[in-house]
């Protein structure tokens, strides 16, 4: 199994090339679990995708598996409701572990990296509206978004706080025996303001520690993700 993961990675690799100069990092959401047997190849392919810097790729570990025997030490109820808004949105009625959500649109269900590769490509060729930087000044981190166009309905601007990695040992459940590596643990995924386009947004967030934090304004759905930002 660890070759045949190996041998996928490294085909997705070649696939996804090199990213354009002028596109912003795609953002890839995946909806995980320690107790689900099916999600350590996508929780692998995280820490591939997390070498790049043309990718924010984001690991959301759900609490719905729980019940099996094994209770995920990084699972939040938050990131289940957002799984399920996503579904919503897309006219699903079911969620999946693993599944991966590119730029707040694409759904990827399952172990796939060359159709998620073809996804991040083709959102890097998608033009936006929106300008996004931060800059960290100590404990506070100042957002600044302009947009060339005024929105019929707000966007959201979202800030998370993620964990580079962590080393987990699984005692029971599916996974039991095995201990992995988890890349990109999504700690905090909080709306901070909604923005309407017309004027310049400056919002101003207090943090703590040095992991890394992003921002990104996306549409409500929840929909596109029309801008990212990373500090690492």
């Amino acid at each position: 199994m660890r070759t045949l993961i190996t041998v996928l990675i490294s085909a997705w690799m070649v696939l996804a090339g090199v990213a354009r100069a002028d596109s912003g990092p795609v953002v890839v959401e995946l909806f995980t679990s320690q107790g689900c047997s099916s999600c350590p190849p996508a929780d692998a392919l995280m820490a591939e995708l997390a070498k790049r810097d043309d990718v924010i790729p984001l690991a959301l570990h759900v609490d719905y598996w729980d019940y099996i025997g094994w209770k995920d030490v990084f699972a939040d109820p938050a990131f289940t409701r957002r799984q399920k808004a996503y579904a919503r949105a897309a006219g699903q009625r079911s969620v999946y572990t693993p599944q991966m959500v590119v730029g707040g649109q694409d759904h990827v269900v399952g172990y796939r990296p060359m159709d998620l590769a073809r996804l991040i490509e083709s959102h890097q060729g998608v033009s936006s509206p929106v300008t996004l930087t931060m800059e960290r000044d100590g404990d506070t981190v100042t957002i600044r978004a302009l947009s060339q166009t005024v929105f019929e309905e707000d966007v959201v601007l979202q800030v998370v706080r993620y964990r580079p990695s962590e080393e987990v040992s699984i005692t029971r459940g599916e996974n039991a025996g095995h201990t992995f590596h988890y890349t990109n643990i999504v700690d905090v995924w909080k709306a901070v303001a909604r923005w309407d386009g017309a004027k310049p947004l400056v919002v101003s967030v207090q943090t703590e520690g040095e992991e890394p934090i992003v921002a990104l304004v996306q549409k409500a759905g929840p929909g596109r993700i029309l801008a990212a930002a990373r500090l690492r």
